[in-house]
């Protein structure tokens, strides 16, 4: 075992943040850590690595086992270049290379026992250099520096020159290659773009040790997770498999644990109803039933209501008016910043109702792309025509649709003044801010708390052209969720910009790679681009076309062509197949019609049976409380007629009286029996 964690409490001001968390890593293990914003993923990792200090449990690690750990904004600040940067991390074998080379030096000098001894230690020395990686350790920081996204050209560069994501790639790019027994990331991804996280995937799956990792990424944590280890209200709960087989089984245990706590409820409610009926008899022993009850109504552990899925962000889109067919027209667009090109002749057509992601590594101009259609930017040539009617609704990465200096409270208000106090205060309610937090300033807001502002400007918007750049950056999962479900129920149209290839796959109908300066055109979704992505590639390539300046020709080859033809075979072959489907199913449906007829049936009997023996219940449970009322009246007359001072000398009178007493006692007792045994 590689990493314990036992019972791991960690208690700030506001609250209990981890509460007895219990879990481990074996070696070699990939685990990953889920929970919503807040949960408590990063203190868990600050705990693990002694940034922090429990309030109580232990985390031990085996003896003479390593960990590397990357924050989430983790960066590297010195004049290094990036190359001799990560070059001290194999500091150890370059001094063992330069001991190897001074032994070659002196053994061409000496003779004899020297010699020897000088060989002797030569071949031990050159063992444990190979053992450490000294004949690969140039290819191989070379080849992470390449990993992510640093091309060849760029590792004379100076860390101080760098971006802060360049810098966490750097810092990320030194944890790699120090090899620790376990690595433990926060959020690795945020910086990277698609051939970078799709490397990084390669490189952890195979990575010798042990990892563990928070993300947001569910395709990350599909390809790399074996474990996936979630965090909700401070608990702990551990689930095998990646991110697919931990949502299924969540859901599985969600389903389970409500249906427990409604039991649990359900019985609790009865048992309070039937002790206070019990007490409501006013006798005894009826009392002490209820008392007994009670008692054991007190020793019950009461169940915790589960969280519900997605009932917090509540996010609808709705359009105002529907748009004309055609939304936007791109033509012979071009962009440049001084001798870098971005883009150039781009032709394109979105229609209503396509949702459209653009796919591109950093740097490429997607971003651009969208401020030029937003207007925020200007092309360089080329113009874009938008359709009848097309209202855009516009989601900025960096929220420069935000006012910083205005309230939350105001930034809709200004912007939406027909809403009453009630209605903003709803809407921000459904993104999650109540009470004072309408009256936060914008920028002392957090990235996913801006994130959500907008989403709720964008709802209330009511276009029918959604532009997102990065809509999912700094939400939670289950946020994610929410998004995606908006999304795919929005009747507009849709253009985006985005690395989270989960949101992409779920929502996406059409996909525009920005490669080499051209776009190129995938009609399906990111599952599709993958596979298809290699054979068009390959054909624009050897056509000429991918680097000149011919994006409209790209789209032709690729809808008409390359793609354009197994495209439409493949679609031509999912219309049959749907309609085989469905003609194989009306077969089955026709052959399985008096089968169906009889199950209806007899589920229609067992239903009405069910209901007799319901009726038939009630009914003898309201006839045996009529029998305890008339016992009782019964008990009362006879009390009444036993303390009467007038019968205290008959004493025969008083012994039936005393008889028929104790008889209607054991009837009594019979019938609240009887009664308990009907009222559960």
């Amino acid at each position: 075992m590689l990493l314990s964690c036992q019972n791991i409490t960690v208690e700030f001001v506001t609250g209990v943040v981890l509460n007895s968390v219990s879990f481990h890593i074996e070696n070699n293990e990939k685990a990953a850590i889920v929970g919503i914003n807040g949960a408590g993923k990063t203190t868990l990792l600050r705990t693990i690595v002694g940034e922090l200090e429990p309030d109580s449990g232990v985390i031990a690690f085996e003896k003479d086992k390593t960990f590397g750990y990357l924050a989430q904004n983790a960066s590297v600040n010195t004049e290094n270049t990036i190359y001799d940067e990560l070059l001290e991390v194999k500091r150890d074998v370059i001094n063992m290379e330069q001991r190897l080379r001074d032994y070659e030096n002196q053994m061409s000098v000496v003779t004899g026992d020297e010699l020897d001894t000088l060989i002797e230690r030569y071949h031990s020395l050159q063992h444990n250099f190979s053992l450490l990686g000294g004949e690969t350790y140039m290819s191989e920081l070379k080849g992470v520096l390449n990993g992510l996204g640093f091309s060849d050209s760029e590792f004379d560069k100076k860390i101080s020159t760098l971006s802060g994501g360049q810098k966490t790639r750097v810092a990320l790019g030194k944890m790699l290659l120090a090899s620790p027994d376990l690595i433990i990331l926060d959020e690795p991804t945020n910086h990277l773009d698609l051939n970078s996280i799709n490397w990084l995937e390669g490189y952890l799956k195979n990575y010798k040790g042990a990892v563990l990792i928070v993300s947001h990424d569910r395709y990350f944590l599909d390809k790399i997770a074996t474990k996936v280890i979630e965090l909700e209200r401070g608990h702990c709960t551990v689930f095998t498999g990646n991110y697919s087989d931990y949502s299924v089984k969540k859901e599985q245990l969600r389903i389970t644990e409500l249906r427990a706590y409604l039991n649990q409820q359900r019985d609790i409610k009865h048992q309070e109803a039937v002790i206070e009926k019990l007490k409501s008899f006013n006798r005894e022993k009826s009392i002490k039933r209820a008392e007994s009850r009670e008692k054991m109504l007190g020793k019950v552990e009461r169940l915790e209501k589960p969280a519900e899925v997605n009932a917090d962000m509540k996010l609808v889109l709705t359009p105002h008016c529907q748009s004309g067919e055609d939304v936007l027209r791109v033509e012979n667009l071009a962009k440049s910043y001084g001798d870098l090109r971005l883009f150039s002749n781009a032709n394109f057509e979105i229609k209503r109702g396509e949702h459209v992601a653009i796919l591109g590594n950093n740097g490429t101009g997607k971003t651009t792309l969208l401020k030029i259609l937003n207007e925020l930017e200007t092309a360089d040539s080329g113009s874009f025509t938008l359709g009848s009617k097309v209202e855009i609704g516009y989601y900025d990465q960096e929220h420069h649709v935000l006012h910083p200096e205005k309230t939350l409270y105001d930034e809709i208000a200004d912007d939406y003044p027909y809403l009453t106090i009630t209605e903003i205060r709803n809407t921000l309610a459904a993104f999650l801010f109540t009470g004072d937090d309408v009256f936060k300033l914008i920028r002392d807001l957090s990235g996913g708390e801006r994130g959500r502002v907008s989403l709720a400007k964008l709802m209330l918007s009511d276009c029918n052209f959604l532009i997102l750049d990065e809509p999912t950056n700094h939400l939670d999962i289950q946020s994610k969720e929410i998004l995606e479900t908006a999304i795919n129920s929005y009747e507009g149209t849709v253009l985006y910009v985005s690395h989270d290839r989960y949101f992409i796959n779920k929502t996406a109908s059409r996909i525009m790679e920005l490669t080499e300066g051209n776009f190129v055109q995938y009609i399906g979704n990111y599952e599709y681009y993958l596979e298809k992505r290699d054979t068009v590639l390959a054909a624009a390539r050897k056509s000429g076309i991918i680097g000149a300046d011919t994006i409209g020709t790209v789209g032709n080859i690729v809808s008409n062509g390359i793609t354009g033809t197994s495209g439409a075979t493949e679609k031509s072959g999912t219309v049959e197949i749907a309609h085989n489907g469905s003609s194989t199913m009306s077969a089955v449906n026709s052959g399985s019609a008096s089968s169906s007829s009889e199950s209806s049936a007899a589920d229609w009997k067992a239903q009405k049976e069910q209901q007799a023996l319901l009726r038939k219940k009630e009914n003898a449970l309201k006839k045996c409380e009529e029998k305890i009322a008339n016992l009782e009246t019964e008990l009362a007359d006879c009390d009444a007629q036993l303390s009467d001072p007038s019968n205290g000398n008959n004493v025969a009178l008083l012994q039936d009286l005393s008889k028929k007493r104790n008889e209607l006692e054991s009837s009594l007792e019979k019938l609240y029996e009887e009664w308990e045994e009907l009222a559960e």
